[in-house]
């Protein structure tokens, strides 16, 4: 009984251990770009929500993933077949440095800063 549930464990940490390594995280800044390798015979590549993340196919072997919006959305990566050959989870937020976010009730003014700080936009892309 105890083999069986031993067994059974360690089948079940290798099916969680798969989906993960079947779809892992690109984590990208807003405003800022990441490339992307694609396996051979990739033929389509698609973004799920454009708000969050733009991507460019710059050949058969790599794409830009641009992030436009904060949030998760994510990468599909389309064969000759029509199957899915890769799906990667893409998460846009705050970049580590240089960046200050005001907060005036519902509107939200971003400031990218070096030296000094330049008004980059509203949130809302204004």
């Amino acid at each position: 009984m105890r083999h069986a549930l031993i067994s059974l464990s360690v089948a079940f940490a290798a099916l969680a251990g798969g989906s993960q390594a079947a779809a892992p995280t690109l984590s990208v800044p807003i405003d800022q770009s990441a490339r992307v390798a694609l396996p051979a015979g990739t033929r389509d590549v698609m973004i799920g929500n454009p708000a969050i993340a733009d991507v460019s196919v710059l050949d058969g072997r790599n794409a830009v993933v641009l992030g436009k919006g904060y949030g998760v959305t994510n990468l599909l990566v389309i064969d000759q077949l029509g199957r899915t050959v890769m799906e990667r989870q893409i998460v846009v937020s705050a970049p580590e440095a240089g960046r200050v976010s005001v907060i005036r009730g519902p509107k939200v003014e971003e400031y990218a800063c070096a030296t000094g700080c330049e008004r980059a936009g509203d949130a809302d892309g204004k």
